[in-house]
Parts: structure tokens; sequence; C-alpha cells
């Protein structure tokens, strides 16, 4: 795979949860943080995303926010 995206995070899957139409995959990185996408059931069937599978988080954003109480 080669993709222009520098953001990318390679980890581990821990947990993939489908709704109707959404699923939320949830990728833990180096460090142990986790990140979760929400991407649609069509695309973690078609990349045959599981727990324990190895996978890529890609991030592409022009912002990010911060906030504080």
């Amino acid at each position: 795979m080669k993709i222009s995206a520098r953001n990318r995070l390679k980890g581990k899957i821990v947990e993939v949860t489908k709704s109707a139409t959404t699923a939320h995959v949830r990728i833990e990185v180096a460090g142990g943080a986790v990140v979760t996408a929400s991407i649609t059931n069509e695309s973690v069937d078609e990349l045959g995303l599981a727990v324990g599978g190895e996978a890529y988080a890609v991030v592409k954003a022009s912002d990010v926010m911060v906030a504080v109480d």
C-alpha cells in the first residue's frame, strides 16, 4: 500500500463494533493510546478487519481542536 498521508499510525485492532450502517474500529497504537475510527460496515468487511489484526489509523485533517473546562 502506498498513500500520500503522512499521519499514519500502525497498531492492533482491539475492538470492532458494528451498528446498522456504521462501525467503530478501535486501534491501539504505540504507547498504548487508542484511536477510534467510524467507518462503514462495508469497509470493515472489505478490509477484513477483526480484533487482533494489524491496521493503520490514517489521519487526514486540517484542524485539531482542543478544549478545557
